[in-house]
Parts: C-alpha cells; sequence; structure tokens
C-alpha cells in the first residue's frame, strides 16, 4: 500500500496491547508480523511505520487504526519543495492589484482546458510549469458570476490535487480550502471535498477523512431516477473515499456498504467518463473496479487482486488513477514471490507515467522488496531502482 505514518507508534500500541492482555509475541503472531519489529516500534526505534504495518496490528488489537496514528509526515523532499516553489508563491500571494493584461474567465477556461492532457498523463512537470500563470490569472478575475467562480475552483482543485500528489500537504489544503470556499454549487463543493478527503487519507488522518466523505455523501445523494452523470460521479466518487478510509481503519462492512452503492452509481453512469467536466472528475465501472482492487490489497489479499484485476472491465480512468492501480497489482504479484511479474508491471508504469512514479513510495517500498530477495541484480532491475529512487 502506498500510505505511510511517519510517527512514532509505539506509545499507544504498547499501552493497548497492555489492556488486552497481550504479550509482544502475542501481537506479533496476531498480526503477521516480526517480534522484533513490535519491539523496535514500541521503543520508538522506527520513525517510519508503513500504514500496511499500522492496519495489521490495529487489526490484531481489535482497534481502528486510527487510534494507533498520528499524522503522515512524509512531505515532498527538497528537490520537489524547490520545483514546486513558484506553485506555492503563486498560490499563497496575497491578492494583487488588476494585471498589465487583464485576464478573462474565457481565457482562463480555454488555458485550462489546453492543461487537460497534462492531468491525463500526469506530467507533473509540464504542470508544475504551468499552474502559477493559471492561479495567478484565476484570481485576478474580475468578472463575477457561476461561470468564472466555477474556473477559480477548478484551478484551486487542480493544484490541491497536484500538491497532494507531491507530498505537499500544507499548502495543497490551503488550494483546497480555497476551492470550497469559492465553489458555488454542490458539484464543485463535491468534487473539492473529494481530493481534500484524499489528502487526509495521505496523511493518516483516517476518522476525518471517513466521516467527512460520509458526510458529504448523505448530504449529496441524487434521486437515481433523475441524477446527471455530474451527480453521480460526484456521489460515487465521496463513496469511494469512505470506503477507502473505512477499509484503512478496519471498518470492514462501513466500507463494503459504501463500495456497493458506489458500484451502484458507476452502473447509473454506464462508461468512464462525465462530459463537460475535467478529467479528475472522470468516475465509471473502471474507477470502481480499481477501488476493489486497492481494497483487496490494503486487507492483504494478493491473490484476489490478481484476480479482479484479470477481470478489468473495459476503458480508461485517469494515468494517476491507472498507475495506482498497476502498483496494487506489482504490490500483489511482489507479495507472492512472482518478482518477474511485479517488475514488468513496474516498467509499464514507468513507461506510461515516468514523471509520477518517483514520486510514489509504493513504488520504491515494492521495488525494495524485490531487491532485498535477490542475491544478484539484472542491469534492467538497477536501471529501474535509480528510477524508482531505491539505492541498489
Amino acid at each position: 500500500m502506498p500510505e505511510h505514518t511517519d510517527t512514532h507508534i509505539g506509545e499507544r500500541l504498547r499501552d493497548i496491547r497492555k489492556r488486552r492482555g497481550m504479550t509482544q509475541r502475542d501481537l506479533s503472531t496476531a498480526a503477521g508480523v516480526s517480534l522484533s519489529l513490535v519491539r523496535k516500534l514500541e521503543q520508538g526505534e522506527y520513525g517510519d511505520t508503513r500504514m500496511e504495518t499500522a492496519r495489521r496490528l490495529a487489526y490484531a488489537l481489535r482497534v481502528p487504526t486510527g487510534r494507533l496514528l498520528r499524522r503522515d509526515a512524509d512531505d515532498a523532499d527538497p528537490v520537489t519543495v524547490d520545483r514546486w516553489a513558484p506553485v506555492r508563491a503563486a498560490l499563497l500571494a496575497p491578492p494583487t492589484d488588476q494585471l498589465d493584461d487583464e485576464p478573462t474567465t474565457t481565457g482562463v477556461a480555454t488555458a485550462l482546458d489546453a492543461a487537460e492532457p497534462l492531468v491525463v498523463a500526469a506530467d507533473l512537470a509540464g504542470l508544475a510549469a504551468v499552474l502559477p500563470a493559471l492561479l495567478r490569472d484565476a484570481d485576478a478575475l474580475t468578472e463575477d458570476g457561476p461561470r468564472t467562480r466555477a474556473v477559480q475552483v477548478r484551478v484551486l482543485q487542480l493544484a490541491g490535487w497536484l500538491l497532494t500528489q507531491t507530498r505537499q500537504y500544507d499548502a495543497a489544503a490551503a488550494a483546497l480550502e480555497r476551492a470550497l470556499d469559492t465553489a458555488s454549487d454542490r458539484l464543485d463543493g463535491a468534487a473539492t471535498v473529494n481530493t481534500h478527503c484524499w489528502l487526509l487519507l495521505r496523511m493518516g488522518r483516517l476518522t476525518e477523512a471517513r466521516e467527512l466523505a460520509a458526510r458529504w455523501a448523505d448530504d449529496t445523494e441524487p434521486r437515481m431516477s433523475r441524477a446527471t452523470a455530474g451527480e453521480l460521479a460526484g456521489w460515487g466518487w465521496l463513496l469511494l473515499r469512505t470506503a477507502g478510509a473505512a477499509v484503512r481503519d478496519n471498518r470492514p462492512g462501513e466500507a463494503a456498504d459504501a463500495l456497493r452503492l458506489a458500484r451502484s452509481a458507476a452502473v447509473a453512469v454506464g462508461r468512464e467518463d462525465v462530459a463537460g467536466v475535467d478529467n479528475l472528475r472522470t468516475f465509471g465501472p473502471v474507477t470502481v473496479a480499481q477501488h476493489r482492487v486497492e481494497h483487496a490489497s490494503v486487507t492483504d489479499r494478493p491473490d484476489h487482486v490478481l484476480k479482479l484485476a484479470a477481470h478489468m472491465p473495459q476503458g480508461r480512468t485517469t494515468g494517476s488513477n491507472r498507475a495506482r492501480h498497476l502498483l496494487d497489482v506489482a504490490n500483489a504479484h511482489a507479495t507472492m514471490r512472482q518478482y518477474g511479474d511485479a517488475i514488468d508491471v513496474l516498467q509499464r508504469v514507468r513507461g506510461e507515467q515516468p514523471d509520477w512514479l518517483p514520486q510514489q513510495r509504493y513504488a520504491r517500498d515494492i521495488m525494495g522488496r524485490i531487491i532485498g530477495r535477490r542475491r544478484t541484480l539484472t542491469p534492467e532491475m538497477r536501471d529501474l531502482a535509480d528510477a524508482i529512487g531505491v539505492p541498489a
């Protein structure tokens, strides 16, 4: 799984274990982790605990995963921080006076549409280059009305999504808060909350993500007989966020119910497309199927991951969603010691999303496990490890 919680969970782990009357060996056996890991966690020797490990321990202790976690501090590396400095500066700059060449709503909307292929391809470098101007121009719009606000919301949502992708969490939260404040209709609000819930998930704030997504899903549930594709997509994504937080927080019943409703929304949409809005809101049967695979990965069922992945419905999601799904597949192969297959999948992700892949700690975890199991590495494996950022 991609999530990490860079926090010392040892004190909470020790207290809950003792209240359960369990020894460290009892806990290690029940959770399927090594005794030495439990000891090191309780002693505070590990400062970077994977969400997968935290979920296993919480499951064995019969508590929500959130009880063990504080926050994910896995912030962006210095190179990423430097690359995205102009984006943060444009986002956080105080309101400016009228620009020399006053932007128009139509002009900003056209520029935003032109950036959509970069979103589809998850071209982070390209988006980092165009986003500062988009943010400045959107903020300087003097026209008023729903269309102008919708364009401003789309720009801020894109900024929040990209900053979350690159683990710049404080700036992402600022962008999404502004987007929600600017939103003039419930679809824009739902799309913003969807990304905000994803941000909370990446930070390990499972309870907040689950409660926020569930509340908005309840408030935006459409009448199925009259719902537009956009309404179904907005509701479906909130259900997926509810399910994603619940499955990580050891609430399988709630996760299953939310995922079932999301599948109903996807069937009603009928295909992987939402006409008239940006690619970040794309939703349909493929998106839901990918999240079913993710749930199987979260709950440590690699055989089920591969079975579901082999029967995916036809259609393409956004590049980042597809790449994230492929990492689940690669992880399943690696878990089952099918290392050649895992490498093949990672190479496919690298070919499709070369700029996105190095940002993923999930990929580094997978590659690190493969390297740790092999005595020698082929030149191809060393090259892939370098691309992902794993010392080989």
